[in-house]
Formats: C-alpha cells, sequence, structure tokens
C-alpha cells in the first residue's frame, strides 16, 4: 500500500459527502469504510464496508496508516479520532474541489471543507473540524478542533468558536462573537452574544435555553 490509500471511519451521509470529495480531488483511493452500528459487508460508493473498528489493527499491517473520520457528531468524531491517533493513524484534510481557502489559513489535519465553503484569510480551524456545505468562515476566525459548522452557516469576522460546538443549519454569527466548548446553537439561530460553555442558544437573535449536562460533552 501507499501513502494515497485512505479507510473512512463513518458509513452514513455525512461519509459519502467526504468520499464524494475524496474521489473529486483524487489524492486519495479509499480501500473502504467501517461502521460500527453495522459492520456487516456492503458497497458504499464505490468501496466496501469492512467491518467495524476491530479492522483497525489489520488495515495497519497491511500499511494502511491514513484515515479519515466521517462522523457528524462532536463527540463521536472526537472521541473516534484520538482512538485512532492512540493506534498510530495520521490524517488528511479533504477539501472539496470547489471550497474557497484564503491566503494565510490554516486548517487542522482531519478537517473537512464541504461544497462551496469559504474560509476568509488569516482564519484557523482545529483538527477534525467539519466546514459544510455552503458554510462561510470570514476573516480572523478561530474555530476550535471537533466544532462542526452545518450546511449554510455564515460566520463573520474575528468569530471564535470553541471545541466541539455544533453551529445548526442556516444559523449565523455576528463579527467578534465568542462561542464556548461543547455547545450547540440551533438551526437557523443568529448569535450576536457570546455564548458560555456548554450551551445550547436557539432563536433570533439566539437565547441560550438549557445546558448539556456532562454526558454531552468532548471527548
Amino acid at each position: 500500500m501507499t501513502s494515497r490509500e485512505l479507510v473512512i471511519w463513518g458509513a452514513s451521509g455525512h461519509a459519502s459527502v467526504v468520499s464524494e470529495a475524496v474521489r473529486l480531488r483524487g489524492e486519495h483511493r479509499i480501500v473502504g469504510f467501517l461502521d460500527d452500528l453495522d459492520p456487516s459487508r456492503r458497497e458504499l460508493g464505490g468501496a466496501s464496508v469492512l467491518g467495524g473498528r476491530e479492522e483497525l489493527p489489520t488495515l495497519l499491517a497491511d500499511g494502511i496508516t491514513c484515515l479519515f473520520v466521517a462522523i457528524g457528531d462532536c463527540d463521536a468524531r472526537l472521541r473516534l479520532a484520538r482512538i485512532a491517533e492512540q493506534m498510530g493513524f495520521r490524517f488528511p484534510t479533504v477539501i472539496h474541489p470547489s471550497a474557497t481557502v484564503a491566503a494565510e489559513t490554516e486548517i487542522g489535519d482531519g478537517s473537512f471543507l464541504g461544497a462551496g465553503s469559504v474560509l476568509g484569510p488569516c482564519s484557523r480551524i482545529g483538527h477534525h473540524v467539519i466546514l459544510n456545505t455552503s458554510s462561510s468562515v470570514d476573516h480572523h476566525c478561530t474555530i476550535g478542533e471537533g466544532t462542526h459548522i452545518a450546511p449554510g452557516v455564515n460566520i463573520a469576522g474575528g468569530v471564535t468558536v470553541g471545541r466541539g460546538t455544533l453551529l445548526g443549519i442556516g444559523s449565523a454569527v455576528v463579527d467578534h462573537a465568542k462561542i464556548g466548548d461543547s455547545c450547540v446553537v440551533g438551526a437557523g439561530g443568529v448569535v450576536v452574544d457570546d455564548i458560555p460553555d456548554r450551551s445550547v442558544a436557539v432563536g433570533v437573535p439566539a437565547r441560550v435555553v438549557r445546558r448539556r449536562p456532562d454526558s454531552e460533552e468532548g471527548a
């Protein structure tokens, strides 16, 4: 095997989106998928589901060290990435050909930039971040590891988003706002004030309606 060989951990909707971007880029060849929930062998987008996480040692023994965690849930994605990292896997960044990445940006390992997404100049996104379809992060933003920015989200300049936070589909964040770790912003919410760690915020403007229990916090 070569460094181009890639296994994708996940076999649901997000994995399909990631695999399509991988194929369009042509930088890696997908050797298969892993699915802990349904490890039965089946075809998915031109490759097979190989089984569950029990296949990881075999993949390493076969010389496949490149893995992408394609799971939408922030906590689960970080947890599985930590397992794979401890085993010795490395994580490519997957960027759809139609994504726009400005100069002087930093993109962490294992992150995904979807079709039509935009990453503005001097912004930094951490490891295992999802910048989903047609979402935008403007200039001088910092996005913490494991965060999921859903389709159609618009983030203005100078925004900080913490680790393992979900910004729901179509939400927006005004310039220089700060959103903490392990937060959820509901679909269509508009963040105009800072949001503390482990908060769930919804509405226009977005208001904190509850705190997430410890069981929902990041890995």
